[in-house]
């Protein structure tokens, strides 16, 4: 058995980082692997991947983790400092706030994932056709996206969620309004750099349709630069996710959301300082963690973009 394995794992390695890949699996885990390895030397990368880890793993088992009902009020024990039994303390309802920054955790995540599911194949959409037809098409999609950028996210998202109406949902909604242009941009200017090549000509030619040349052919090299700036704007949906809520346009009371956790400790931050200042740390941990993981996935998939 011992034999078997020395031999095993030097193979693999072997495999991995072969010269000469035999097939299109091993190329694409040998480029894995390699930029796996590239991640791992960056220590500020790895500390950001080890924060989001730790968010997804406190939003799965949220219900093992949280010692106290995030949503009981306990008016006898209102407003207690940290101690052995609430360990980050009380709000002014007696409500347990670690079990509530725990549970919290869920909504962040929740915005982040639907963010990003919606604005990025929006914006890649939008920025591919942009770039590939060219003329007017370009030129209307471009000017669309311009008055969009025209506006400062927060003050865009705050005039849909006050025209739809206070709520988590419109608060997704609304972020994910805001947020496609940028990812538009990036398309764009992928797209105008690569659809002229010669692979694309050669598609064309075997009778590729043009939706198929954008779906095929096209997005796939967008895919990079794109996943790397989602992931450096997942810091900022965080932060305008906490800042409608901090403005009760977001998740709604009794909701354990942290932006509306630091708009009820406001009035307390003077002397219950613990009420406001947990969760805002708990939205810069993370929002830090994204940033970090961002900069590391930059160097590895984007080597153009880094310093």
């Amino acid at each position: 058995m011992n034999t078997q394995t020395t031999i095993s794992k030097p193979g693999l390695k072997q495999w991995l980082t072969s010269d000469t890949p035999r097939s299109r699996l091993q190329a694409k885990c040998g480029r894995a692997w390699l930029g796996w390895i590239k991640f791992t030397e960056n220590k500020l990368a790895m500390i950001g991947l080890s924060i989001v880890i730790g968010l997804i793993l406190v939003t799965i088992f949220a219900p093992l983790l949280a010692p106290y009902d995030p949503l009981a009020a306990d008016l006898a024990n209102r407003i207690q400092p940290p101690g052995a039994d609430h360990w980050f303390g009380t709000d002014q309802l007696g409500r347990d706030i670690l079990s509530r920054l725990i549970y919290g955790a869920q909504y962040t995540l929740l915005i982040v994932g639907l963010v990003a599911i919606t604005a990025a194949p929006l914006g890649l959409l939008v920025g591919t056709a942009a770039g590939f037809f060219g003329g007017w098409v370009d030129a209307t999609l471009m000017r669309i996206t311009d008055i969009f950028l025209a506006f400062p996210k927060l003050i865009l998202a705050l005039a849909f969620v006050s025209a739809l109406g206070p709520g988590l949902e419109n608060a997704i909604l609304a972020i994910a309004i805001t947020a496609w242009p940028p990812y538009a941009r990036i398309a764009r200017a992928e797209t105008i750099t690569v659809r002229k090549s010669d692979f694309i000509e050669a598609a064309r030619l075997q009778g590729t349709s043009n939706m198929g040349l954008i779906i095929g052919h096209i997005m796939p090299m967008c895919m990079s630069s794109l996943v790397v700036r989602v992931t450096l704007d997942m810091a900022g949906m965080i932060l305008i996710a906490a800042g409608l809520g901090f403005l009760g346009l977001g998740a709604q009371p009794p909701m354990p959301e942290w932006g509306a956790m630091v708009s009820d400790g406001r009035q307390f931050l003077l002397e219950q300082w613990w009420v406001a200042t947990v969760p805002g740390i708990a939205i810069f941990v993370v929002s830090l963690g994204f940033n970090l993981l961002g900069d590391g996935l930059r160097d590895v998939l984007d080597p153009r973009g880094g310093d």
